[in-house]
């Protein structure tokens, strides 16, 4: 019903929006958002065909070009679409909404009663002035009076009258200007929807000079590059706050294309293999920031909602990197990897000078440094560009990418990052990306595990799961994925936002990376045991939390 209601919204006639106006916008397969139409940035080029304005929606950082029959305006279709969404990020954009249009009525107010407390001011000035002019008027004229009759007698005086003329002609001056006391006052301009999105409302952080880059760079996306020292690791605030005040030459921050959270694309065509739950929120990204790409998939069903949304199919991996000059994979596992570029119409066969190959599967360091080889030997360009996240991430445009290779390449790459993440590192030559990876996702499934060992354990010992997550939410351990996760087993709701077997599978690759360097890795194997033992309960298609059942059966 949800759908229907949806599509029968966005399938309304065109009502007459100019900029300022709150909206309602429709992209894609995503629920109508609450938005404000503003200025794009100025070299952000507007879509070909059908009228649409530029929209920056409330509580996220998502901003796009929305054709003008997928807005409503946002009072007359409030109810209507509060009645369709449930979810709790609606919920707080559209308080988002109503905080904006709060802050916005009181600043009329405000202003309202400081342009009256002025005029009052303006007309009391005023009148002091023109009883200032009135005084020195009668001074003027006694004085022009004197000057008269001593004129005949002292030549010496004969310029006095020109410089009372000039006088006089200059009191008018004063008039109506403001008491000492009042010079500095500034009069506030009158405040609309309009004016008021020149500031931070909501979560947004609009332009402060109406469309100037912000000078410290996108707030939305850090773009990081690791130079192979060994200097040790340092949190993400540590290293903001370094670049920011020493510009280190082992921590760079790139020079970013993004004006206020809003992505200026590359001009070069982008392909893409593999749209799973990691790759469709990627890809839907890449378009709505107005990327050309071109989309190929095993299943070619998936393919279809992106065509509608305007993205180019590709028929074989070979075809698309051929058409295209950044082409990114992104597959389940080193098998799939080597398959997708060696196999038959495999991006090998596409592969020619120039052509730049970027893989962002989870797999291990020699599976990526042999695809790097073979791309390479074919003269094209090779990134391996392993992602952080979840789905939900995924969809958010809000994954953590990392990054080894071409760095030229990396720095091709950057428009298409900063659609699909927050955050990219460059980590150096190719292998070290996949190393990092499997480490962040060796801690990431050994946690998951022990959290469900935790909710077990309260269990078993008569104490309240409940309870001990919100504990747990008051102390060092708080995190979004914690609460997440804990959530999801409190509710029994396992719908996939990692598959429980693709983390499996990145603990046995990070204990085998261990093994190769003689490191031991007995919280990882012990965990390894428990996600084995959930994958034979059958629980490999479930969320990374439905470990929880291997401790339960």
């Amino acid at each position: 019903m949800a759908a229907a209601a949806a599509a029968a919204a966005a399938a309304a006639p065109p009502v007459n929006l100019r900029q300022g106006d709150l909206v309602w916008g429709k992209l894609g397969r995503y629920p109508p958002w609450p938005g404000k139409i503003v200025n794009p940035p100025k070299d952000l080029k507007k879509p070909r065909g059908k009228k649409c304005f530029f929209v920056k929606f409330f509580g996220t950082e998502d901003h796009a070009w929305i054709k003008v029959e997928q807005l409503k305006p946002y009072h007359a279709h409030k109810e209507e679409m509060i009645k369709i969404n449930k979810g709790k990020r609606f919920q707080q954009a559209v308080d988002a909404v109503e905080e904006f249009l709060k802050k916005a009525k009181g600043k009329d107010q405000a202003s309202s009663h400081n342009s009256t407390e002025e005029k009052n001011r303006r007309n009391s000035s005023e009148e002091r002035g023109k009883q200032s002019m009135g005084e020195e008027k009668h001074k003027a004229g006694l004085s022009e009076g004197k000057a008269k009759k001593r004129a005949s007698s002292i030549s010496s005086e004969r310029g006095i009258k020109p410089l009372l003329k000039r006088t006089y002609e200059q009191s008018p001056r004063k008039r109506g200007r403001p008491p000492k006391d009042e010079k500095d006052l500034t009069i506030p301009e009158s405040s609309t929807v309009k004016r008021m999105m020149t500031g931070t409302v909501a979560g947004f952080k609009w332009p402060p000079g109406g469309g100037e880059p912000v000078k410290d760079g996108d707030p939305h996306f850090h773009h990081f590059l690791l130079s192979q020292t060994e200097k040790p690791a340092v949190c993400y605030q540590a290293i903001t706050k370094k670049l920011k005040e020493t510009g280190s030459t082992s921590i760079q921050a790139a020079d970013s294309t993004a004006i206020n959270g809003s992505i200026t694309p590359t001009d070069k065509k982008i392909g893409f293999l593999g749209l799973g739950l990691m790759g469709s929120g990627i890809v839907s990204n890449l378009l709505k920031m107005g990327h050309t790409v071109t989309v190929w998939n095993r299943t070619a069903e998936k393919c279809d909602l992106f065509i509608q949304e305007g993205a180019r199919l590709g028929r074989t991996p070979a075809e698309v990197v051929s058409t295209c000059d950044i082409t990114f994979a992104c597959v389940s596992d080193p098998k799939a990897a080597k398959d997708l570029v060696l196999g038959p119409s495999g991006v090998l066969q596409g592969i020619r000078p120039g052509k730049c190959y970027v893989d962002m599967s989870t797999v291990d360091a020699d599976t990526v440094t042999e695809l790097a080889q073979v791309i390479v030997s074919r003269g094209g360009r090779f990134l391996e560009a392993p992602v952080s996240g979840n789905q939900q991430l995924s969809n958010d445009g809000m994954l953590v990418i990392l990054a080894a290779g071409d760095r030229g390449l990396y720095e091709d790459c950057s428009s298409c990052f900063q659609a699909m993440g927050k955050t990219s590192f460059f980590l150096g030559e190719v292998g070290n990306a996949a190393k990092m990876m499997l480490i962040v996702n060796m801690v990431q499934g050994s946690f998951m595990a022990t959290i469900a060992e935790g909710l077990t354990l309260a269990q078993v010992t008569g104490q309240s799961q409940q309870t001990l997550l919100d504990i747990l939410n008051q102390g060092q351990l708080a995190s979004i994925f914690l609460d997440q996760k804990c959530q999801n087993i409190l509710q029994g709701n396992f719908k996939p936002d990692f598959y429980l077997k693709y983390i499996q599978k990145d603990l046995r690759l990070a204990i085998a990376l261990g093994d190769s360097v003689n490191h031991p890795t007995p919280m990882a194997a012990a965990a390894n045991e428990v996600y084995k033992r959930a994958k034979a309960l059958d629980q490999s298609d479930n969320d990374m939390s439905a470990v929880y059942r291997a401790y339960i059966h």
